[in-house]
């Protein structure tokens, strides 16, 4: 692991990044992380990040020159996204993503990939109108009835849920078959998930509220990061 933090931290990537968003991001997790050439978007933001993590073909020379050599973390490796690489390299209780949603489509896929694929990572990715995360085993979110919740399933997987206008009890979900977007709560909603394949869209106005269940949920999956 390149960092180590026992709070939460902010993570910036190279999509773009207002100040709104990253000043509510910073309340919940002030130290920042850059991916790459969200070290040009943090500077733009005058925020200096702790490390940069990336195969460092975006971020600028002036960055480069601005950052100390001690926070730059080179990664040559062409197999991984930066944010695979960040993932893989980070330790915190949460992380609180910006940056990485709204320039390009194949870049926020890429994104929900990664999520996937380092589970043990509690990751809010907040975008403009909505923010993603992927679901731990359990969790209980108290929602306000009639707030949009939206289940897209990364894989094959089941569930169970209390509090949901439809809930998922029985259902099988696949992204080539059954998906859970457009549904809404009643109120309080609680989440059992089988696999960890399930994220979860909500409206950006939860951030604080999600943040606080992520980091206060004992349930997490099974630590598969690299040793």
């Amino acid at each position: 692991m390149i960092v180590h933090q026992t709070e939460p931290i902010t993570l910036v990537g190279g999509a773009a990044v207002c100040s709104a968003q990253l000043k509510r991001a910073r309340a919940i997790a002030p130290a920042i992380v850059a991916a790459d050439g969200g070290a040009d978007a943090a500077l733009a933001h005058d925020a200096m990040p702790v490390a940069v993590i990336g195969d460092f073909d975006s971020i600028s020379e002036d960055a480069r020159r601005r950052i100390p050599q001690v926070a730059q973390h080179p990664i040559p490796d062409q197999d991984t996204t930066d944010f695979d690489k960040c993932l893989s390299n980070i330790s915190a209780p949460l992380i609180v993503g910006v940056g990485f949603s709204g320039d390009r489509l194949d870049h926020q896929l890429a994104a929900y990939s990664s999520l996937v694929r380092h589970p043990w990572q509690r990751c809010i990715l907040l975008g403009r109108e909505e923010l993603v995360f992927l679901c731990p085993p359990a969790l209980d979110l108290p929602l306000t009835s009639g707030c949009p919740v939206s289940l897209f399933p990364m894989g094959a997987v089941e569930g169970r849920s209390e509090g949901l206008r439809w809930p998922i009890g029985g259902l099988n979900f696949a992204p080539d078959g059954r998906i859970g977007t457009s549904n809404a709560a009643l109120g309080p909603v609680s989440l059992t998930l089988t696999a960890p394949k399930m994220l979860v869209i909500l409206p950006e106005a939860t951030l604080e509220t999600v943040a606080r269940r992520l980091i206060a949920t004992p349930a997490r999956w099974p630590d598969r990061a690299p040793q």
